[in-house]
């Protein structure tokens, strides 16, 4: 077991006793490659890491020995297209098996890995090529990848190299039949080519849903960070299979489908869909028996839509979301068919897992759970001072100049202006609103800018959305605030119906009753917007600003009026 050489106490005997005596080991050269993949190998070579399967019938199970001795291949390919330490490469793969491959090469290299979504454009590839400098794309064979990809090249100085996986692709190199040549023996860099804890391991790009997107990077200590994330919230367990269900792009791979789970020495389930089909997702789940499990509470409301009850969904042993926050009423019906409860995470691109719900305690449905042992954190107001129990606060890291947390961000990529500005004072301010009740619970609100301020209230919109959830009429629901001339801003509600049901001044009121009965009567929408889907980022995460933006274009243009408020306002 590996985790004994990082963690000095592996069991904890209370969250107390987790939050007070937990402490991880960094040593200074650490490297995941070579001191997790490597030594996986070395001491279990049989042991399972990878469990891989697609929509097409493909299907590739990978040993510990599989991956270091393919990652050494590649690595070696790597180094004779001129790629060393400092080199950033940018790979768009989804959830392709090349991509462990290539990213356990490129951290035994030291090059700067950025991991992106298939969805990006031109302009998206251009801008990320140019910004960080990437000399390699390596992308997966999807005709709208590569175009994009292609027709970005003229505007990407920088790029030398571009290879492709899955199949040949004229112009591209293709990874399978590239790196056979090439010795399965890559020996540990020395001197200036050596890799330390404090150097820059991989570059996250926010969505940019209010701006151009920043680059987030994490250095090679970061994957240690995940140990809480995998160990005490996703409770994996060593040899059997967790799954995450995210594209590589995301930082949430990062978070479920590679660090912490190969450090405890559990395989990774990763099931390469073309698109998210609810049943395709349950059959999977049941057929390869699936022990621990997390998703975006997204698609746990769409696979309720489906007949959860006719899947034998009885081997997996803990559920888990991240991404927003989970809805109660999601929780329960859940709850109903599996016997399980949904555990909860919250963290962003820039840490680990900041608080979830862990073992020792009973959850609290709605609530986001208790702080991880890895961060100091408190909840702010706009002048820094700490708020007391019941009060909203924004979620800041403390003492991240003396003592930065393991996981937590390093900086932003060749911006170290901005790096000084949000790392080198007292905290670090996520910007993510939230309240402590009376025994150490953390709740949720939302972002600062997507609290809606209405005749002197401050309601968060989690609230009011998962009151509007319980009504059997909504599959999703965004809360924002819209502009009123006399309260400043009202609630507002953009909803998706379930099939069934059409909508109506009656069906308006009937939800606005229904929150009514759910939550405080002055929290109830006194707009309702019917729509076939809500505006998401690439990632899945609903742009509440947009919707706010859009609502006050609407008001600034005469002939483009937002729904009237309800009478009874």
């Amino acid at each position: 077991m590996l985790l004994d050489r990082f963690l000095p106490r592996i069991e904890f005997d209370s969250y107390e006793d987790f939050r007070k005596n937990y402490r991880v080991n960094v040593p200074d050269d650490f490297n995941f490659g070579f001191d997790i993949v490597d030594e996986w190998a070395r001491l279990e070579p049989e042991k399972k890491a990878l469990v891989w399967c697609d929509d097409h019938g493909e299907e590739k199970i990978f040993t510990f020995q599989d991956i270091s001795r393919l990652s050494n291949k590649t690595a070696n390919y790597f180094r004779s297209l001129g790629i060393r330490k400092g080199s950033v490469v940018l790979m768009i793969l989804r959830r392709r098996w090349e991509y462990w491959i290539c990213a356990t090469a490129l951290h035994k290299i030291g090059a700067v890995l950025i991991p992106a979504t298939l969805q990006l454009t031109k302009k998206d590839i251009a801008y990320r090529v140019n910004a960080a400098k990437v000399c390699t794309l390596i992308c997966i064979n999807d005709d709208f990848v590569i175009g994009q990809s292609e027709a970005a090249l003229p505007d990407s100085p920088t790029i030398k190299n571009l290879i492709v996986v899955g199949s040949r692709r004229e112009g591209w190199r293709y990874f399978e039949e590239e790196i056979e040549p090439f010795s399965d023996s890559f020996p540990r860099p020395a001197g200036e080519e050596a890799t330390t804890k404090n150097d820059v391991m991989n570059v996250y790009f926010t969505s940019g849903t209010t701006g151009m997107p920043k680059m987030i990077q994490h250095c090679f200590a970061h994957p240690l960070g995940h140990i809480v994330t995998a160990k005490y919230w996703h409770q994996v367990q060593e040899n059997k299979l967790h799954m995450s269900v995210t594209d590589s792009g995301w930082a949430k791979f990062g978070w479920g489908k590679i660090y912490g789970q190969w450090i405890c020495g559990a395989p990774v389930f990763a099931y390469d869909m073309d698109k998210f089909v609810p049943a395709k997702l349950l059959e999977k789940m049941a057929a390869y028996k699936i022990t621990t499990f997390c998703a975006p509470p997204t698609m746990y409301r769409f696979m309720l839509l489906e007949d959860v009850a006719s899947y034998d969904l009885s081997s997996i042993q803990h559920w888990t979301t991240a991404g927003e926050p989970l809805n109660p009423e999601v929780n329960n019906k859940w709850f109903r068919f599996t016997g399980h409860n949904i555990y909860q995470g919250f963290g962003q691109t820039e840490t680990t897992v900041l608080m979830a719900d862990f073992q020792w305690d009973d959850i609290k449905i709605g609530s986001t759970g208790k702080l991880s042992p890895l961060y100091d954190i408190r909840l702010l107001d706009a002048d820094g001072n700490e708020v007391g129990q019941g009060e909203e606060g924004s979620i800041c890291v403390m003492d991240v100049r003396s003592h930065p947390p393991v996981g937590l961000f390093s900086g932003y990529y060749l911006n170290p202006d901005m790096t000084d500005e949000k790392l080198h004072g007292d905290y670090y301010d996520t910007c993510d609103m939230a309240w402590q009740d009376s025994e150490g619970y953390y709740w949720f609100v939302g972002r600062n800018d997507d609290v809606i301020k209405c005749s002197g209230y401050r309601i968060g919109p989690f609230e009011v959305e998962s009151a509007m959830l319980e009504h059997d009429a909504v599959v999703e629901c965004a809360i924002t605030g819209a502009p009123d001339p006399v309260r400043g801003q009202v609630v507002k509600a953009t909803v998706v119906l379930k099939k069934g049901y059409e909508p109506s001044e009656a069906l308006v009121k009937e939800l606005q009753e229904h929150v009514k009965h759910s939550t405080a009567p002055y929290k109830y929408p006194r707009i309702i917007e019917f729509v076939d889907e809500l505006p998401k980022t690439i990632s899945g995460k609903i742009k509440r600003a947009q919707i706010r933006h859009e609502d006050e274009e609407a008001v600034r243009v005469k002939d483009a009026p937002l729904p009237a408020p309800a009478e009874n306002a």
